[in-house]
């Protein structure tokens, strides 16, 4: 009797899990389904996950547009996310081996300064960093959306943890051998924690591609924009291209998930560091 009710709550369980599962992945489906719809049947009811009538028209409006230029967008898209992580790793890491490794004068104070730094809404942060890219004339260019996101101080938590728990013994020994901080931090540090840089790197991406806010407030030349603002322009105005934006919306999915896969077995070693010791 024990092991039927036991079947039975297990058979309920994997319901309940199946259908939150088709509820949380409805949204891409219906983005992927709606990708191959005439614009004027994305809205239609009832609601068709199968489209009746299939067509490209809208990644050709994608690339052929007269007005907008979605080449251009994701160009920038990538430039941008490029230069972010290549200067967010070098920062980001050498900084978390600074207060992990080395020792100088106020070291944690100065720690516990940038850690409190978390606690300010980011929101706040808007208009005060419109004056300063003003100031420093980079308003209205992807630095602006560049240097904000290569200075995270949540990631500077994280990696300097996972470099303080890399053994003391190790360094000391390299140290012995002859060996600079540097030399350390990018053959021994590095190699051993990089579950958690790829988890950093990966996060980081996936952040810097689908950015909205950022290039909607400083970047104001629509040549210069970036994807996630470009493809909001084909359901704006008079014309809403609803089928266009949907088609946008699928391709600047593509390298998301090409990413993931490419880094999952780092992202999941990353992610679940520390919670098993032994």
């Amino acid at each position: 009797m024990r092991a039927k009710q036991e079947k039975i709550l297990k058979i309920v369980i994997t319901a309940v899990m199946v259908i939150l599962g088709l509820i949380c992945i409805y949204p891409f489906i219906f983005m992927l389904s709606s990708s191959f719809k005439p614009s004027g049947d994305v809205l239609s009811t009832p609601l068709q996950i199968i489209p009746s009538n299939f067509t490209m028209m809208n990644f050709e409006t994608l690339f052929n547009n007269e007005f907008y230029d979605f080449f251009q967008w994701f160009g920038n898209t990538v430039v941008m996310t490029g230069l972010t992580l290549i200067l967010k790793f070098f920062v980001i890491t050498i900084t978390a081996y600074g207060f992990a490794k080395m020792k100088f004068p106020g070291r944690d104070a100065i720690f516990l300064v940038l850690l409190a730094g978390l606690m300010i809404p980011s929101d706040i942060m808007i208009i005060p960093r419109y004056i300063i890219f003003k100031n420093l004339g980079i308003l209205n260019t992807m630095w602006s959306l560049i240097l904000p996101a290569a200075v995270d101080v949540y990631f500077v938590f994280l990696l300097r943890q996972a470099f303080v728990a890399v053994p003391e013994a190790l360094s000391e020994a390299a140290r012995i051998d002859g060996c600079s901080h540097f030399t350390i931090y990018r053959r021994i540090i590095l190699p051993l924690c990089m579950p958690q840089v790829s988890t950093m790197l990966l996060f980081s991406f996936v952040w810097s591609w689908n950015d909205y806010m950022g290039p909607y407030l400083y970047i104001s030349d629509i040549n210069k924009q970036m994807i996630s603002v470009g493809i909001k322009l084909f359901a704006s105005g008079l014309a809403q291209d609803y089928g266009a934006q949907m088609a946008g919306a699928t391709l600047v999915l593509i390298p998301v998930i090409v990413a993931f896969f490419l880094c999952q077995k780092y992202f999941v070693e990353g992610i679940t560091a520390g919670a098993v010791k032994g």
